[in-house]
């Protein structure tokens, strides 16, 4: 079982930023990570990081994974299913391997919330999806809905109608107000966009593939797509294992990213910060692999 300084569990940027420090550090260190990226990885347009005002969320992770490369960081593709306390520090089970880590980093990050209507399961795939960046083109000079009201569901819009003839935003509130002005504007001078407020969708139909969606209030529009960007909800099965500190379902952690367990550290979308961004998160990644470095320093 290979050993390490230090085991980053997530491949956003938080856990990517983590492994640029740790490098840097000069620590022996793994990232473990299903999806590079994480949930930014599917954002068409990434606006308000320093440097980059107009970026593919694909870019990004690509530039910061390279980065990680260029630093001889190791990182797999693989999925934590465990993570055990030792006396030495932490074990941590994929499903590929074991390894093993004096400290650790949770950069797991939030997963998107489903509908839970009928037929969302049922068609996923077949016209049901979570990503616009990854399937807006299959729905070229179609009609589309997409179910949100936030910046995700915003921007999904926008680069649907840059493939689709027609784009529903279906949305429970009478106007946009999660959303940054700066979207809502850019969606408002949209022709194909047209917002659908104080709706719900209670079912999504079709046949071999989606054919339209019912309204919570009976009314049904044709689609043949559905995009749901409802937001998210975080990951608590892997803090559970160590018994980590929650709240509302988000890691709790200090100024220098700790959490109440010894040796475990939090950053990015996981903890209970109020900002979920790349710049929130890839500061997070540095200031927890920091603080590993400095306690490692101290123990060894």
């Amino acid at each position: 079982m290979k050993k390490y300084d230090l085991i980053i569990i997530g491949s956003g940027p938080a856990g990517l930023t983590a492994g640029i420090y740790a490098a840097r550090y000069n620590l022996n260190f793994l990232i473990i990570g299903k999806l590079n990226g994480g949930a930014i990885s599917e954002a068409h347009k990434v606006c308000n990081y320093p440097s980059q005002n107009n970026i593919t969320g694909f870019k990004l992770t690509q530039d910061m994974v390279d980065h990680v490369k260029e630093l001889e960081g190791e990182l797999k593709n693989e999925e934590v299913t465990k993570i055990e306390k030792t006396e030495e520090g932490f074990k941590v089970i994929t499903n590929n391997d074991e390894y093993e880590a004096k400290k650790l980093i949770l950069a797991s990050g939030r997963k998107k919330q489903t509908l839970g209507v009928p037929g969302e399961e049922e068609f996923l795939g077949r016209g049901v999806s979570y990503c616009a960046t990854c399937d807006a083109a299959f729905f070229k000079n179609k009609t589309v809905a997409v179910v949100g009201g936030g910046n995700a569901a915003i921007t999904a819009a926008l680069l649907l109608a840059e493939h689709s003839d027609k784009v529903y935003v279906v949305y429970r509130r009478d106007k946009f107000s999660k959303a940054e002005p700066a979207w809502v504007k850019q969606l408002e001078k949209e022709e194909k966009i047209e917002p659908v407020f104080n709706s719900q969708i209670a079912e999504i139909k079709g046949e071999q593939m989606v054919k339209s969606i019912k309204l919570t209030d009976g009314k049904e529009l044709a689609v043949d797509g559905v995009f749901v960007e409802i937001g998210f909800k975080p990951n608590e099965e892997l803090p559970n294992m160590l018994g980590i500190e929650l709240e509302n379902g988000y890691i709790v952690t200090d100024r220098r990213q700790r959490t109440n367990v010894k040796g475990a550290f939090a950053a990015g979308d996981a903890t209970n910060n109020t900002l979920k961004q790349v710049i929130t998160a890839a500061a997070e990644g540095a200031i927890a692999a920091t603080t590993a470095y400095e306690e490692l320093k101290k123990e060894n």
